[in-house]
């Protein structure tokens, strides 16, 4: 293997598939990335025997040839290198690959690409398009809510739901619920749902910062891996096994009192609040009040830590029915505010023991749920 690269398109290559590598696992070649010469590019791909990206970089081939190497070493070096360009050799039948940038040198203990996992090909089953922006914001507004333990699995996974043109993508960890409806390019033939995980679509998320084009998703006939097509990146993730809950019963269907605010006011509060209710279990109670002919409704924000103190804030609401009050965890409201980009939400409240759900203004695409903490009023 003989070629040459600029150093700020291999860093940027090294940086897409950084982070499927394996950090801990009992099959060290995993700790490696694989390095492949061939036609004018360089291919570099990482696995961690769940998730499995690939990329392709822009590069002057001499000779063809891979070989696997200690992905933080690789990438370490190469981002402390200058950007210029950078000499990759690879002797016949060799395990050295050799790195030279200027006055820099390295050489770097490999081990042979045939010993290197196989990433899986996803081609047959549901193949569709989404808009690259379309398929950010879903994730975005819906990878949060996914649970991190792991005692349910399928909760720490995104469900995903191809229906038609429809793309329906929901989270849920037993205190908060969030559904994201996108549309898709092109249409799929037969429904189905998928369970992704949700540490699979943040990395996809990142992957997307800088794409364009439409992305290309195929789910395999088995239903136990899913591909995602980019301009020059791919990511292959399997898939979780097993049913996800029934959410539509969650979702509220009425409500007593409606209050429509300003997101970035409501945002602010949230935040002042959780200064102190960091101390105080996380909660912040909110109230509701409607208003007169003359004065605005308005939404107060408490959090009340007893050895610290606390905090009273009030933004103004356009308020519908009458008043409620109700108790959050103050971290679920401020993640869900924090991903919105509208400029105001509505809070829909029924009973203090009650979910409230978030909606915001101007699209009918998302609804939050969340649960309330029980407090003495």
């Amino acid at each position: 293997m003989k070629l040459s690269c600029l150093q700020a398109n291999l860093n940027a290559g090294l940086t897409i598939v950084g982070r499927a590598v394996a950090t801990r696992s009992t099959l060290p070649i995993t700790q490696n990335i694989l390095l492949s010469a061939e036609e004018s590019r360089l291919k570099l791909a990482a696995t961690n025997l769940e998730m499995a990206t690939t990329c392709w970089t822009g590069a002057n081939v001499e000779q063809e040839g891979s070989i696997t190497v200690p992905a933080r070493l690789l990438i370490d070096f190469v981002n402390s290198l200058p950007n210029d360009l950078i000499e990759i050799n690879l002797p016949p039948d060799g395990r050295i690959l050799e790195l030279k940038s200027g006055h820099y040198q390295a050489h770097i203990n490999g081990i042979d690409a045939a010993d290197f996992p196989p990433i899986p090909q996803v081609t047959d089953g549901i193949t569709t398009t989404i808009e690259a922006n379309s398929l950010r914001e879903g994730i975005a507004h819906v990878a949060f809510a996914a649970a991190s333990e792991e005692s349910r699995p399928v909760l720490t996974g995104i469900n995903t739901e191809f229906d038609g043109d429809q793309l329906n993508l929901v989270a849920a960890d037993g205190f908060r619920l969030a559904v994201h409806n996108a549309t898709l390019n092109s249409p799929v033939k037969q429904k189905a749902a998928v369970i992704i995980p949700a540490r699979t679509l943040s990395e996809l998320n990142r992957l997307l910062a800088d794409q364009e084009e439409p992305v290309e998703i195929t789910v395999n006939e088995k239903k136990s891996q899913v591909l995602f097509r980019l301009n020059d990146a791919e990511l292959v993730s399997q898939l979780i096994q097993g049913s996800f809950p029934n959410y539509s019963q969650v979702i509220p269907q009425s409500y007593t009192t409606r209050a429509v605010v300003d997101i970035a006011e409501f945002l602010r509060v949230t935040k002042m609040s959780s200064i102190f209710a960091r101390d105080a279990s996380g909660i912040v109670r909110l109230v509701i009040t409607p208003g007169s002919e003359l004065t605005p409704g308005k939404l107060t924000a408490t959090a009340q830590a007893e050895e610290v103190g606390g905090n009273v804030s009030e933004i103004d609401a356009l308020v519908d029915g009458e008043e409620a009050k109700i108790a959050f965890n103050v971290k679920y409201l401020g993640e869900v505010l924090s991903v919105l980009h509208q400029s105001q939400v509505a809070l829909e409240l029924t009973t203090p023991s009650s979910p409230g759900t978030i909606r915001p203004i101007g699209v009918d695409n998302y609804v939050h749920v969340v649960m309330p903490m029980f407090v003495q009023w």
